[in-house]
């Protein structure tokens, strides 16, 4: 039972830490990335798809993303999409290519991604407790059931914070990778 109860937990745990890393590949540092555009959304074929499901997206230069679509009809969309992703890119379109020129950040805006960087950590470590919360609360109605001893209930909560420990610390070290890549010049 308990065995289950870690295995489930981990998972859970883990899938909180990638969802974080997720939205800091969405985040812009100073370089031009197309996870950048990961969440922009275009109205194409009836429905809303991501924009990778309508286009190519390639980084050539630091400072620059291209996006080719697959269509001449979508580009209109594709435009409208990036536009109200509010990104503040001004794309540039020839063709059935569309160009991103990515402007350098400013200090300001360097330090309020930073902030926003670390809200998002914070979200991931609150989502990692409530998991925490969850399991150790598995583990006590299981002792009040008798189905595990006092002395299994406390080992398991001990495996628990120490699962929850190492998660945390994931979540910490990606936020600082983040952070230096957001406020490198």
């Amino acid at each position: 039972m308990l065995e289950d109860l870690y295995k489930e937990t981990h998972e859970r745990m883990k899938k909180s830490v990638d969802a974080v890393a997720r939205e800091f590949n969405a985040v812009r540092t100073g370089k031009a990335t197309v996870q950048l555009l990961d969440t922009v959304k275009v109205s194409a074929y009836g429905s809303q798809l991501p924009l990778n499901q309508v286009a190519t997206i390639a980084a050539p230069e630091p400072r620059l993303l291209v996006v080719q679509a697959f269509e001449k009809g979508t580009v209109g969309e594709i435009v409208k999409g990036i536009q109200k992703a509010d990104l503040g890119f001004n794309p540039v379109v020839e063709g059935q290519t569309i160009r991103i020129p990515v402007p350098p950040l400013n200090e300001e805006r360097r330090q309020e991604l930073a902030r926003h960087c670390r809200n998002m950590a914070e979200e991931g470590r609150v989502a990692i407790r409530n998991i925490r919360r969850d399991a150790n609360d598995q583990i006590k109605n299981a002792q009040k059931d008798k189905e595990i001893s006092e002395d299994q209930q406390k080992d398991g909560l001990d495996k628990i914070q120490k699962m929850t420990g190492e998660f945390t610390l994931e979540i910490d070290d990606i936020l600082e990778k983040k952070e230096q890549d957001v406020l490198e010049v």
